[in-house]
């Protein structure tokens, strides 16, 4: 009932793969820019960076790579059932994950999801993939992130920490 997981990037791929496979682990899962539209990334040479990360990922347009990264993809593996409360963060100006890769997975979490737990989007408009550079919106923006941890964990105040 307390346990959180947040990732950022391919990070972010990971909480995808692993909220897909064991939703149940988690009461709140945190992707930050998250890297989940593996297949339709992965397999376009004119994105880039694409190209440069065969050599780490595979290239998907070769049969032996395919279906193991299909496996895994969290957009590709989302599917009716139940989910934590998930909080997908992205940046407009990100070069490396797109910000409509988090949109489309959160819109299809949303429409395919069997429970009442939130997927919240929040989208910085003047950010890329590494997030604000001054500091102090940078300490905004991480205090949003675990104010909602807290907050699905319950533990949004005092005496509900103390009852631990």
């Amino acid at each position: 009932d307390l346990l959180a997981c947040e990732g950022r990037s391919a990070g972010g791929l990971l909480i995808g793969a692993t909220i897909n496979m064991r939703p149940d682990l988690f009461k709140v899962a945190v992707a930050g820019v998250p890297f989940v539209d593996v297949m339709n990334t992965m397999c376009d040479p004119s994105i880039p960076l694409t190209t440069g990360e065969w050599e780490e990922w595979g290239n998907p347009n070769e049969h032996k790579y395919h279906d193991y990264m299909l496996s895994y993809s969290p957009y590709d593996n989302v599917r009716e059932q139940d989910y934590p409360n998930i909080l997908i963060t992205a940046g407009l100006h990100d070069p490396r994950v797109a910000y409509w890769e988090p949109a489309k997975w959160a819109s299809k979490l949303r429409a395919m999801k069997t429970d009442d737990n939130e997927v919240v989007t929040k989208f910085d408009l003047s950010s890329g993939h590494f997030s604000a550079s001054d500091r102090y919106k940078y300490i905004r923006e991480k205090s949003f992130d675990q104010a909602y941890v807290l907050d699905k964990l319950g533990l949004k105040d005092a005496e509900s920490v103390s009852k631990l």
